[in-house]
């Protein structure tokens, strides 16, 4: 029988949901292995509400990312920058650096640079930008240097332009599913409050079931609608990992 060896891997995020949205599934599946997950969020997301102020809304978000990151005992890494100025400057490489030190991942997951939000954008270019210096002694000298980079590997992206998502690999997570969407039920506060108002206001917040159940039954629809999209090019690296019988399951 072979033996599997132990990973330590890091998803870094920009916002506290969008590891959620974007690789929880296969963080899940790695969990459920053996491997040792971290997740840092960069913002503290303290502009994600219509009705609470920053400090409040903060304090939510994280006790929302400590409870998703328990379900599959990943630990969470809290860079607390404000929501919406993310910038790839020294401050933010310093922090970011110290972050992946902590983990000293062989295996990461990043926002693709190209993303439609600055805040995605400028978390995926630091990571790149930084992923040198996470090597260098000299740099952030009070925390150890790793002593190789890791296998960085972008997350899933819906935007064509400058060029589209390429899914090298793709993975199955029809058996993580339920857990993914217990992390994303865990951001109660965006979820069923902040998202619904960015797309419609009050009206639409309105219309989101109140109860705790009915929720979960809710978003669970939504989850598994979007996430058994594929297009030719996910179903040709499925097929490619998979084989064709089990991807045709999938």
């Amino acid at each position: 029988m072979d033996l599997v060896q132990i990973m330590k891997i890091l998803a870094i995020g920009a916002h506290p949901d969008d590891v959620e949205f974007l690789c929880a599934g296969t963080l899940a599946i790695y969990a459920a292995q053996g491997h040792e997950i971290f997740i840092a969020i960069a913002t503290n997301g303290n502009v994600g509400s219509p009705t609470l102020g920053k400090n409040e809304i903060s304090k939510i978000r994280k006790k929302e990312s400590l409870e998703a990151c328990n379900l599959i005992n990943a630990k969470l890494i809290w860079m607390n920058f404000d929501d919406e100025w993310l910038f790839d400057n020294k401050e933010t490489r310093l922090v970011f650096i110290d972050a992946i030190r902590e983990a000293q991942p062989d295996l990461m997951f990043i926002h693709n640079k190209f993303d439609y939000h600055p805040d995605h954008r400028n978390a995926g270019k630091v990571v790149v930008d930084a992923s040198y210096m996470v090597i260098v002694p000299n740099v952030c000298p009070d925390t150890p240097p790793l002593a190789k980079n890791p296998l960085f590997l972008y997350m899933e992206d819906r935007f064509d332009k400058p060029y589209p998502h390429q899914p090298d690999i793709v993975v199955a997570i029809d058996k993580a599913i339920e857990l993914k969407i217990d992390g994303l039920h865990a951001h109660t506060s965006q979820m069923y409050e902040w998202l619904p108002w960015t797309r419609g206001g009050d009206a639409s917040v309105a219309k989101i079931p109140t109860s705790d159940k009915e929720r979960r039954e809710w978003l669970s629809t939504r989850v598994k609608n979007r996430s058994s999209n594929m297009n030719s090019k996910k179903r040709t690296s499925l097929v490619k990992w998979y084989g064709k019988d089990v991807a045709d399951k999938v």
